[in-house]
């Protein structure tokens, strides 16, 4: 009970930095923050001012909390997240989708680095991501279940709204933007990948690899808020052959794919807009 008071004492102060009632929250993966150019910027707000909200330490997160609007849509984006190999709990992790559940946010589009496992992937272009397999070796559900905040066991069949994730791939044929479909694993991280797991997860059923989304995705479902996710494909995480990865090439290749995946946001908000405004 201690975790859902300090979720309240977050969304407390966040209400009264801010004006507008967001229902659309954004979140940045690594190398995606071009994305935040598309926003008017109302309010920033920085992690470490947030009671009780941890602190992004991740290369290529900035840790900083952006409201504001978008085609004419009250939206709130994260400009940064939290990952699992950061040392943080999954609760930790996951603490922002609770904070946007108490703000009466029903959309959440989630964007990620992603490795493409697919041989017919290509680095640069964004993969919209249809279902995830969680390797990270926990679940953020854990523990004793919020009644209030939903159902001991949510139904996962569509993780990733299909309705959604049609409108994205609508956009990104009309823009138009090179794009992939595919199956999301997360793992714990931080190292990369050896070959032989790549393997496993092709084997598996994978189409890219990464070391977030999938824990906020669950708490996203638990919470009743429906969830977009896109991928900025950004290496080729192929065994036969692998190249070393560094995370400065991640970012590199992650900023220029933010590009594509802001145009097909900006669409998807279009679509959905006159719901929310």
């Amino acid at each position: 009970m201690e975790y859902v008071q300090m979720v309240k004492e977050s969304v407390e102060f966040l209400k009264s930095k801010v004006n507008g009632k967001p229902r659309i929250a954004i979140v940045l993966g690594s190398g995606l923050s071009i994305i935040k150019e598309s926003l008017d910027v109302e309010t920033k707000i920085g992690y470490s001012e947030i009671p009780h909200f941890p602190v992004s330490t991740a290369p290529g997160h900035a840790g900083e909390m952006i409201f504001g609007r978008w085609n004419g849509v009250d939206v709130v984006l994260m400009n940064g997240r939290f990952h699992f190999y950061e040392g943080y709990s999954m609760k930790e992790v996951t603490m922002a989708v609770r904070v946007f559940q108490l703000m009466g946010i029903k959309y959440l589009f989630l964007t990620n680095a992603a490795g493409g496992l697919n041989h017919a992937f290509e680095p640069g272009h964004p993969m919209i991501i249809t279902d995830h397999i969680n390797f990270m070796g926990d679940n953020p559900l854990i523990g004793k279940n919020v009644e209030e905040w939903g159902v001991r066991f949510p139904d996962m069949s569509d993780a990733y709204n299909s309705n959604l994730a049609s409108i994205a791939e609508d956009v990104a044929k009309e823009l138009p933007v090179e794009y992939y479909k595919g199956v999301y694993v997360a793992v714990a991280g931080p190292s990369f990948e050896t070959p032989a797991e790549l393997k496993m997860f092709r084997y598996l059923g994978a189409d890219a690899v990464g070391m977030s989304t999938v824990p906020e995705v669950i708490v996203a479902n638990h919470a009743g808020i429906k969830v977009l996710a896109i991928s900025a494909i950004t290496d080729r995480a192929i065994p036969e052959g692998l190249a070393p990865l560094t995370a400065e090439e991640v970012l590199r290749v992650a900023e220029k794919t933010g590009i594509q995946i802001a145009s097909i946001f900006e669409g998807v908000i279009k679509e959905i807009g006159d719901e929310l405004k």
